[in-house]
């Protein structure tokens, strides 16, 4: 049966009625599988797209169960979260036929297709879905002929399905601690580039929103850091990033306001003073604009540098004049940007709520990520104004930002932030703790209420 499939899905042709009969009545699969059995099956894969419609016409006759028990559990389930434009089952024979085309980054293509198809595997039993899978795998695997070596590689790739691109888009590149965090999940480098590609491959059968050029990059950046720690490099090699540039720093040196904005970054030189971040939020905010990543820096001459990426919200050109004119009077005290922004907020038409998405914010904690910062990671409705307004509840607490990454799924708005206190350490107080998310809260419930 594998071999008319696989036959089929690489000259994209149907497979005949008449032969799906004949091919019910084949003998099953030996267990543990032949190699040629696991072969023909990774071979079915890598003919890509093709593939996903000889898996639905084998399924819809009955001939697909025999060879997977446990596609029954995840057939036509719908996904929980609403930015999934497949069901499971979909899903993971999309993402398996994306891995056909990043083989040539990887040295087991096989492995590659096999722990793409079963990454989601413990979706729609009780429990956590990754735990299940893995607990899945370890019977999957070995029925299908992998070794102890490669069950515990699959086993491994379906645990961290989802680690680079969370870390990518959630977590500051260049801290120490992510980088070192990240090189000691994965551990070696054949996992790092198998879960490169799975991460890829996984994203483009998601949804148009779960890939895009600004994901690939920070993806790519974090992919290569770490391999240079598990090359032997130095973490402190790695997040070298040069931030700020030298150019950067001839301009914190004229100690005076500067403002320069290319392409899709604007960077803001201003005496340091609280607030900062959060005025150059809101006014981007105003303006149209989202922020996809920040980072500061305070000089040792009260200088300070905000440096933001943005994307325009209406797919034009973004209006950089404007922007600056509005930083401008918003650093000189001369616009009412609470008022402004609480006015679009009001011509705001607000998403209809999907299921599976944020419906209360919530506030997480994390001490342990970063060497020297607390991470607070935010999750809310996303809306016009919500980093302004969780800047501000940063500012109002003597927070310092010193860097944040901005995402948005669906219609939530997931930003993460690394912030210290005013003698620049981590905050490790409970009750400050507590407060700062009490304070989030507070924030972000009245936004959402308006």
């Amino acid at each position: 049966m594998l071999r008319v499939a696989v036959t089929a899905a690489r000259n994209d042709a149907r497979i005949e009625r008449t032969t799906l009969d004949r091919l019910a009545e084949s003998k099953p699969l030996t267990t543990p599988w032949s190699e040629e059995a696991r072969r023909l099956f990774v071979e079915l894969f890598l003919a890509g797209r093709p593939a996903v419609q000889v898996v639905e016409t084998l399924d819809q006759r009955g001939l697909w169960e025999p060879i997977f028990p446990e596609w029954s559990v995840i057939r036509c389930r719908p996904q929980r979260n609403a930015y999934h434009r497949f069901t499971i089952d979909r899903h993971l024979c999309e993402a398996a036929a994306n891995s056909a085309a990043l083989v040539d980054r990887v040295d087991r293509p096989d492995l590659l297709v096999v722990g793409t198809l079963l990454h989601d595997i413990g979706k729609g039993r009780p429990g956590d879905h990754t735990d299940v899978g893995v607990e899945l795998i370890a019977e999957i695997a070995p029925r299908m002929g992998f070794d102890e070596g490669d069950t515990l590689i699959l086993q491994q790739m379906c645990r961290h399905h989802l680690l680079l691109a969370d870390t990518a888009t959630r977590r500051d590149l260049s801290d120490d601690g992510t980088i070192s965090f990240v090189a000691d999940s994965v551990g070696t480098l054949t996992c790092l580039r198998l879960l490169d590609a799975l991460t890829e491959a996984d994203s483009l059968a998601t949804g148009t929103a779960a890939w895009g050029s600004w994901k690939e990059e920070l993806v790519g950046v974090l992919v290569d850091r770490v391999a240079h720690v598990l090359s032997g490099g130095s973490v402190a090699d790695a997040t070298d990033t040069g931030f700020p540039t030298p150019h950067q720093r001839d301009l914190l040196a004229q100690r005076r306001r500067i403002i320069e904005a290319v392409d899709d970054q604007i960077v803001v030189i201003s005496p340091d003073r609280p607030g900062l971040f959060s005025r150059v939020a809101g006014v981007l905010s105003l303006n149209g604009l989202t922020v996809l990543e920040a980072a500061a820096h305070s000089a040792d001459n009260q200088m300070a540098l905000e440096q933001f990426r943005v994307q325009s919200n209406f797919d034009s050109e973004i209006p950089w004049d404007r922007v600056i004119r509005d930083l401008e009077k918003a650093l000189d005290g001369r616009l009412a940007l609470a008022a402004r922004l609480e006015e679009r907020s009001k011509t705001y038409r607000r998403p209809r709520r999907l299921p599976g998405l944020v419906t209360h914010p919530e506030v997480i904690v994390d001490n342990g990520l970063s060497h020297e910062a607390t991470v607070l990671e935010v999750r809310a409705p996303d809306g016009v104004g919500v980093l302004w307004r969780i800047t501000r509840a940063l500012h109002e607490l003597d927070l310092d930002i010193t860097s944040a990454k901005i995402q948005t799924i669906g219609t939530d708005a997931v930003d993460s932030f690394y912030v210290r206190d005013s003698e620049g350490r981590k905050i490790t107080d409970h009750d400050y703790l507590g407060e700062i998310r009490r304070s989030l809260l507070y924030s972000l419930e009245r936004a959402s209420s308006n």
